[in-house]
């Protein structure tokens, strides 16, 4: 049984109703397949993206007091990155982590931007003020011992790349310090 508007319109000579119903399901069922096929190719870009940024190698070089006081204490931590990847790093900012033997020493971000070469390294230092009195004696036990032996030291955290569609990139590394040369 057919619709009575479209006997009408078949009748008169014009397209049939139904038609355009048809063609416009038909032109909108192909918008969300283009968008649909556009969203996986963009997610699968991303995922290419992260997997293309190789881990940079980051060891910590320096732990030198800048200023020592009762109430507060301001260290200067130094870092070395290593990248290997045959592009440029532009780092937009850093999360970090640092426990030496064994003990939480600093932590925090900054905002500090940088450029690590292309397979190359890039040294970057950072200030951190300290309460070590309150908030970790046994810190400063192993920041005396840091002067006759070597301490050792994990760094942990991410970089926020200035690079499109480019997730944090994580890095971890242990290693030895001695801390007053």
């Amino acid at each position: 049984m057919q619709h009575p508007e479209y006997r009408e319109r078949t009748a008169s000579g014009t397209a049939p109703l139904i038609a355009h119903f048809t063609l416009a399901h038909f032109s909108l069922a192909r918008f969300n397949l283009a968008c649909f096929s556009l969203a996986c190719f963009g997610l699968s870009a991303c995922a290419t993206l992260e997997s293309t940024v190789e881990t940079p190698f980051v060891s910590l070089n320096q732990v030198e007091v800048e200023r020592l006081a009762l109430e507060s204490q301001t260290v200067r931590l130094g870092f070395d990155v290593s990248n290997p990847n045959p592009f440029p790093l532009p780092v937009r900012s850093l999360r970090y982590g640092v426990k030496l033997d064994g003990h939480r020493f600093a932590g925090g971000e900054t905002g500090g931007s940088f450029t690590v070469p292309a397979q190359s390294d890039q040294a970057f230092t950072i200030s951190v003020e300290l309460d070590l009195l309150n908030t970790a004696p046994k810190l400063i036990h192993v920041l005396r011992e840091g002067a006759y032996r070597e301490i050792p030291y994990e760094v942990r955290g991410e970089f926020e790349l200035d690079l499109p569609l480019t997730p944090p990139v994580p890095f971890a590394n242990t290693g030895t310090i001695r801390l007053l040369d």
